[in-house]
């Protein structure tokens, strides 16, 4: 399972899924995890120091994750990509061709409260509590892949 998390700039949400993915993943030798945004402002930038301090007071590595731009190969390489929110996930259906757009989804399309919960918020210009609240959502939407994907896997 190759999976690629996508947000805007790739250095707070995305990556943090990366990271916590990663860790929960590690034992499912077949899977590949990568984060990449819609936008290549960022490009090679690491992570938000405040993603990166909220993770790993968790136990979640943010090494060898560094900003890069979805490219147009990642359309067939990857077996989902999934947007943080509505507006990352317009441009991947506008960038996606026609025979990949199956693989695009919303990244909260998997948690327990989908659709009341639909978006993880941006935290960027806020305070610590937005990067707090963007992890607990990625714990969780990320718990929630694993099961429905392992579930899906053993049938």
């Amino acid at each position: 399972m190759k999976i690629l998390f996508v947000c805007l700039g790739n250095i707070c949400r995305s990556p943090t899924a990366h990271a916590v993915m990663r860790h929960k993943a590690r034992h499912l030798t077949r899977w590949h995890i990568e984060s990449a945004g819609t936008s290549a402002s960022h490009r090679g930038e690491k992570p938000d120091p405040r993603s990166r301090r909220e993770g790993e007071a968790r136990g979640y590595k943010f090494d060898g994750i560094f900003s890069r731009p979805v490219k147009d190969t990642d359309f067939a390489d990857y077996d989902l990509l999934l947007a943080m929110d509505e507006a990352n996930l317009a441009e991947l259906r506008r960038r996606c061709p026609p025979e990949y757009q199956h693989k695009l989804s919303l990244f909260l399309r998997f948690h327990p409260d989908y659709p009341a919960l639909s978006e993880v918020p941006d935290p960027y210009y806020g305070g610590r509590g937005g990067f707090t609240l963007v992890l607990n959502l990625i714990e969780q939407g990320c718990e929630a892949i694993l099961q429905q994907l392992n579930s899906d896997n053993a049938n």
